[in-house]
């Protein structure tokens, strides 16, 4: 979730469909992330939020709802050093050969 980069939490697409399914923004994130088949694994160390992480599989996003959350992508890494910038890919390369 980028670690709250952007106002994830507070983005109004985000936030009415959560209103919709009566579910955080944080759920439909992993919601989201599952229906697409990504793998998520998510963190946190508060017992609520590793709760509610965990519930996610009792509600279905629509295409519709699949679509507005897609057309959110800016095409931007919110990491410095992310895996697009070659210098990164490189440093990890020579990381992994160096084990």
């Amino acid at each position: 979730m980028a670690q709250g980069k952007n106002n994830i939490f507070q983005n109004e697409v985000l936030v009415s469909i959560s209103e919709k399914h009566q579910k955080a923004v944080g759920q439909v994130v992993l919601r989201w992330l599952t229906q697409r088949g990504v793998v998520v694994i998510p963190k946190s160390v508060r017992k609520e939020r590793i709760l509610e992480n965990i519930n996610i599989f009792d509600f279905e996003l629509g295409q519709e709802d699949m679509n507005r959350i897609a057309a959110l992508d800016t095409k931007v890494s919110l990491y410095p050093g992310s895996d697009r910038n070659p210098e990164t890919v490189k440093w990890l390369s020579n990381y992994k050969a160096n084990l």
